[in-house]
């Protein structure tokens, strides 16, 4: 399926301000920092040698729209060079010699939110009831809005309400542990990936090869410095093993970090004041899935359904009691579960190998993968030791 790198930009381009990383060939050899001033891509490794280092700057924004830098040529070559690419996690080989698309992210640590929405809430109990069996899906979701209806979105975590809830639940034996997620005090956030190991636009993302229930999630990705400041927003895919989740919820690392698992990307959007975090907060988050047989599924979700606030998750993630020096990227949860019928009447969704995912939002773009299996794309080689052995190597550090 052809990427169009026209409709994977912020549909007001020319006013935002885009920050990713690329890898470029010979005679850098490297990973480099970018920034889109204007639909043009600059090359601001030498002022910036790390995004996080770019992120801990207390004038982030206005660093980027005027540091020096070496000019790349329009942003559209980049996304084009990178587009249906097999990427390499935090490495990049060049076609043709073209700079390509990394994750946006590299040093920071990679945490995620579960069950911030009330469908993610439903299903992931619908998971752990089914004991990971697809074939149970439908019956237990029947039940389950049989019980508890389906518009949890209006309670509020850990409020009186939500512990009623809670009780009650309890009483009829209905109580899961993603239900004390969902609307109890504590979020949960989780360590979704290695720094370094996640994988941008045109890449593969990987499925761990014993899965036969997984889905994408969808979600919008926060930037979050050292200091804590929330600098801008980005598109990420949570890929999620649904079966080896819903065997048991100890198996969430099986289940969530694997060899391309997690994709962030195109470019991190910084916050100024036409993009802010209230425009995070009334985004639309479009999910489109395009199988090599056919299959088609399409979704809209919208953040305003989101159980807690996005500033409310950064807390809950750093503060005295747990500090990011190098940062962190945020995922904030998905708000889609895709349970459209594939194989089999009540079978529900899972991927087929070639899927094409596309995940966007008109103010930060398209993130554009391609499904294949962990084992079977190319290794993550290029770590935190490599990035720092090859900007020393360029004197950048």
């Amino acid at each position: 399926m052809p990427i169009d790198p026209a409709a994977s930009l912020p549909s007001d381009l020319d006013r935002a301000l885009l920050v990713g990383r690329i890898w470029r060939g010979a005679p850098v050899d490297g990973p480099s920092v970018v920034v889109v001033r204007h639909g043009e891509a600059f090359d601001i490794t030498a002022s910036a040698p790390t995004t996080s280092d770019l992120f801990d700057r207390e004038d982030v924004a206005a660093f980027a729209r005027s540091a020096p830098g070496e000019p790349l040529g329009a942003v559209h070559e980049l996304l084009k060079a990178s587009a249906n690419g097999g990427a390499i996690a935090g490495a990049q080989v060049s076609v043709e010699g073209a700079p390509r698309l990394l994750a946006p992210c590299d040093v920071q640590a990679i945490k995620a939110c579960g069950v911030t929405f009330a469908v993610s809430l439903l299903e992931r109990v619908i998971e752990e009831q089914a004991g990971g069996d697809p074939g149970r899906a439908a019956e237990i979701r029947a039940s389950l809005h049989a019980l508890i209806g389906t518009d949890l979105a209006k309670i509020q975590p850990g409020s009186p309400a939500a512990m009623r809830l809670k009780e009650e639940l309890k009483r009829r034996g209905a109580w899961s542990q993603y239900m004390e997620v969902g609307i109890g005090e504590d979020a949960e956030v989780f360590t979704k990936s290695q720094a370094m190991s996640a994988v941008g636009f045109g890449a593969d993302v990987g499925l761990y090869p014993t899965s036969a229930w997984n889905n994408p999630e969808p979600e919008i990705v926060l930037a979050v410095n050292a200091a804590g400041n929330v600098v801008g927003a980005t598109l990420g895919n949570d890929v999620n093993l649904r079966d080896i989740e819903g065997r048991s919820a100890l198996l969430l690392g099986k289940a969530k970090d694997n060899n391309g698992s997690c994709a962030i990307g195109p470019f991190v959007r910084l916050f100024d004041d036409r993009f802010t975090l209230d425009t995070i907060r009334e985004a639309s988050v479009s999910l489109l899935i395009a199988g090599e047989d056919g299959f088609v599924l399409e979704g809209v979700s919208h953040m305003r359904e989101i159980s807690r606030d996005p500033l409310d998750l950064v807390a809950q993630t750093r503060g005295p009691h747990h500090q990011y020096p190098d940062g962190f990227m945020l995922f904030l949860g998905t708000m889609f579960s895709p349970i459209k019928d594939r194989d089999a009447a009540g079978g529900g969704f899972t991927h087929h190998l070639g899927d094409v995912v596309t995940i966007s939002t008109p103010a930060l773009g398209a993130l554009v993968n391609t499904v294949r299996l962990s084992t079977e794309i190319a290794p993550w080689q290029f770590g935190v030791r490599a990035l720092y052995r090859n900007l020393a190597a360029r004197g950048l550090i």
